[in-house]
């Protein structure tokens, strides 16, 4: 089988939508080597950021008008390049399909990895809401199946696109191997001298934006009276000035942003954390919590949603929004021995359930039922 991937994510895309590409790639890769796969980016802007799996092909636009215009290459231009070479199917990683897939002949799937846009509008500018609108819209109507990364992620796309349950299949992401075994000491301990992380903190891992509610952690400790540090890992968006606002107007002196780390020192990172915190009011699946599952730290996330799908009985849930609830959850991790080994344990056991060894085989299933159905 030849199969095509919209691998814009995975050369382009550090974290998030990119981690997924790449996840899939060489999963996919390793555990079906007999396919041919054929990578299409309209540009690689870090050639160390995905060594793709020996024996791929990687294309990229060629001529002047295709590498003049690479975001129209792929959103307009693919259809005709995957029936020309014989693709047998071809998966959008990202939310999307290139336009005009529907008339090609080839059977196509996109992965849905959330509606934010739809749920939480005032989060985005009016153009980008109606860009991601016709894109999600197409995808969802023209793929021949659709995957959802998790229940809730499915029960949004039939709510907001009127899409039928039996074309929906929900395949769980899993993440990237590293975090599966404990960092040595050795790197446990350079991570710690590299980043001069303090003995003790709690962990936040992710983009530092409204929805993610890290001033919600930072006021929680602070009104708490909590005395742990919060090292932060995560992109800035505008929303930092707030949180930063926030720690100058109180003179909290306990708050560490880092910078440029690499997604090799993760591991460490959480392993040596005391909890990993993630107050998101709306994720589609919540890779981080997965990540520190795995990395056997306990999670306190948000209740409803999928991240009580994803964190199982490894977390504790809260309403995000509620400072004295928080403070009371992380007072409860830190204090009460017991309840943190049940919870590592628990969620150390949940996590098994998003290995490999299970989300990739339910994902090649769904590429067969495409194929069959084609």
């Amino acid at each position: 089988m030849r199969i095509g991937f919209d691998a814009k994510r995975a050369y382009n895309n550090i974290s998030g939508l990119g981690n997924y590409s790449r996840y899939v790639i060489s999963c996919i890769s390793r555990f079906y080597p007999e396919n041919d796969i054929l990578l299409y980016t309209p540009r690689i802007a870090d050639p160390d950021l995905f060594v793709e799996p020996a024996g791929s092909q990687v294309i990229l636009p060629s001529g002047l008008l295709s590498r003049m215009f690479r975001s129209q290459w792929r959103s307009f231009k693919l259809p005709e390049l995957l029936k020309a070479v014989g693709v047998n199917i071809f998966h959008g990683l990202s939310n999307e399909l290139p336009f005009g897939i529907h008339q090609s002949g080839v059977p196509s799937l996109v992965t849905i990895h959330d509606l934010i846009f739809l749920e939480r509008p005032e989060l985005y500018k009016p153009v980008d809401r109606r860009i991601y609108s016709k894109k999600v819209a197409y995808a969802c109507k023209h793929a021949t199946r659709i995957i959802a990364v998790s229940d809730q992620t499915k029960r949004d796309i039939m709510r907001h696109l009127g899409v039928e349950e039996e074309r929906i299949r929900v395949v769980y992401q899993g993440c990237h191997r590293q975090f599966y075994n404990r960092a040595s000491e050795e790197s446990r301990m350079a991570v710690r001298d590299r980043f001069s992380l303090p003995s003790d903190y709690l962990l936040y891992v992710g983009t530092i934006e409204e929805r993610k509610n890290l001033l919600m952690i930072v006021r929680a400790l602070h009104e708490g009276k909590i005395d742990i540090p919060l090292v932060v890992v995560g992109r800035k968006t505008p929303y930092f000035q707030q949180v930063d606002a926030y720690i100058r107007k109180n003179q909290i002196r306990n708050i560490h942003f880092l910078d440029h780390v690499h997604v090799s020192d993760l591991p460490a990172i959480y392993q040596e954390s005391r909890g990993f915190i993630y107050p998101s009011s709306y994720e589609g699946f919540g890779i981080p919590v997965l990540e520190a599952l795995n990395s056997r730290v306990p999670v306190i996330t948000s209740a409803g949603g999928c991240l009580e799908e994803t964190a199982g009985k490894g977390g504790l849930f809260i309403d995000p929004l509620n400072t004295e609830e928080m403070a009371h959850a992380i007072r409860r991790i830190l204090e009460d021995k017991e309840l943190r080994n049940h919870m590592i344990m628990e969620g150390g056991s949940h996590a098994m359930k998003f290995r490999e060894e299970q989300t990739i085989p339910s994902l090649y299933q769904v590429y067969l039922e495409c194929l069959h159905d084609a």
